[in-house]
């Protein structure tokens, strides 16, 4: 298990704010809606990426 493969960015007013980095997508999806109730008005995005394979998984806001 990569401990790095899945990265949590929150960027406010289009600035990285935080990061995190975790080796279970569950766990890494969990901290993605705590992020989003924690964070999420606008100028918030959210974004969870597999580094492994450079995929976005999810987003907030949805890109439209």
């Amino acid at each position: 298990m990569n401990p790095d493969r899945y990265h949590l960015t929150l960027a406010m007013a289009g600035r990285p704010a935080a990061h995190g980095w975790w080796g279970s997508e569950t766990v890494a999806r969990g901290k993605f809606t705590e992020w989003v109730g924690d964070w999420g008005r606008p100028g918030a995005a959210v974004t969870l990426v597999d580094e492994e394979t450079g995929t976005v998984l999810t987003t907030w806001p949805e890109e439209t």
